[in-house]
């Protein structure tokens, strides 16, 4: 089984040298077959901001890691109205990967990130149709027996917030993508945004008709865990190793 090193809530422009260094040296040292980023790579999409992200990423993959990415809520403009709706993540594009859903298959296992940042809502959120059907159609044409992991930055569970005890929103549209994500088959989903590392058994987290759809069995009759990890700015990484 693959194993998976998981950041998140990176936010290069507010971030601690000495940690990212740490980091960096914590990558070298577990050698992981894949490190994942689950967005906010940045804290204000200035470009500036990116290109710390992206020297990050180079210094990564020049060490010989492969990483996955996917976009954040603060990676989409915020002060810069016109681009914020014009070209929300021309920049992300730019300096983090053209592709805002990538996939991969490393070391037996799938992992597909979807991209849940939007313009139209400051920290929140969504998963479209046409996404849920893209995590169904890829991972569809994967191997069965390989694990199946999805990537976001916002979780779709209400999961605690940074060190108190208050819970954060659930994804809007938390059912029909619990659903989509059963019909899948994901065994693991990463996600950031909380600013808090934990990681949990999706049974114990949703209710109602989101229940039925976590705990239904999907093509291989498996249940979905759910991990987020805190930023390299301020805090720990999660260490996942999917099986």
């Amino acid at each position: 089984m693959p194993s998976i090193l998981h950041l998140s809530d990176l936010h290069f422009g507010a971030h601690d040298p000495v940690l990212v260094e740490a980091v960096e040296r914590r990558i070298d040292e577990d050698k992981p077959d894949l490190v994942v980023v689950s967005g906010d790579f940045t804290q204000r999409a200035r470009t500036e901001q990116f290109k710390e992200a992206c020297d990050f990423l180079t210094r990564v993959r020049d060490a010989g890691h492969e990483v996955l990415g996917v976009p954040g809520n603060h990676d989409v403009p915020l002060y810069d109205v016109l681009r914020r709706f014009l070209s929300p993540l021309t920049r992300y594009k730019r300096f983090i990967d053209e592709t805002l859903c990538p996939f991969v298959e490393i070391g037996g296992a799938a992992v597909l990130g979807i991209n849940t940042a939007r313009s139209f809502t400051f920290k929140d959120g969504h998963i479209n149709d046409e996404q849920m059907q893209f995590i169904r159609d890829t991972f569809a044409r994967t191997d069965t027996r390989l694990p199946r992991i999805l990537v976001t930055h916002h979780p779709l569970f209400a999961l605690p917030v940074g060190d108190g005890p208050e819970l954060g929103k659930a994804m809007k549209d938390q059912e029909l993508a619990l659903d989509a994500i059963a019909d899948a088959g994901v065994d693991l989903l990463l996600a950031g945004h909380n600013h808090r590392a934990s990681v949990d058994h999706a049974e114990s987290l949703v209710t109602g008709r989101a229940r039925r759809s976590s705990s239904r069995p999907g093509p291989r009759r498996r249940r979905a865990c759910a991990s987020r990890s805190r930023a390299s700015t301020g805090s720990r990484s999660t260490r996942a190793v999917a099986g």
